[in-house]
């Protein structure tokens, strides 16, 4: 169960205030909470198909990445990336979430507020790095423009 708890406390830690955080998710209607990006991650936001296509790229390559989110009807999918990423521009389409926005983040391992998670914090702080996200990216829409994914 120490995984679990650590699983809650590493996304919360961010929060203005992490035990107000951990009642919102526990008890919160939704099971949601607002977290401030760019303190301890970013968040590159993708929209569906490419996102999930780039889950798959990087799944095949990489034993862990950092947590991704995916919203309500999977239109969408994000990934956690280090502070200071979302300042670049990434491409068309890309949404970024860094330094003075927030976002809203589930209780992590539940399904909640019409927010899932494909990959869920583990509570180790790992993240996805940029460096190999933008290739797992180009990969995955030169599958799509193939046909060869969803």
């Amino acid at each position: 169960m120490t995984g679990a708890k650590t699983a809650v406390q590493w996304p919360a830690s961010v929060a203005p205030d992490p035990r107000a955080c951990r009642r919102q998710w526990e008890r919160g209607p939704r099971g949601v909470a607002l977290l401030p990006a760019g303190k301890g991650w970013d968040v590159l936001i993708l929209p569906g198909p490419l996102g999930h296509a780039t889950l798959d790229v990087l799944t095949r390559v990489l034993d862990r990445l950092g947590p991704v989110p995916a919203g309500s009807g999977d239109e969408r999918a994000g990934f956690l990336v280090p502070p200071g990423t979302a300042v670049r521009r990434p491409g068309t389409g890309i949404r970024t979430a860094g330094s003075g926005t927030w976002i809203v983040v589930p209780y992590p391992g539940r399904t909640t507020g019409g927010m899932r998670r494909p990959v869920p914090p583990d509570g180790s702080g790992t993240l996805t790095g940029p460096a190999l996200l933008e290739p797992a990216v180009h990969e995955a829409a030169a599958r799509l423009a193939a046909g060869e994914d969803r």
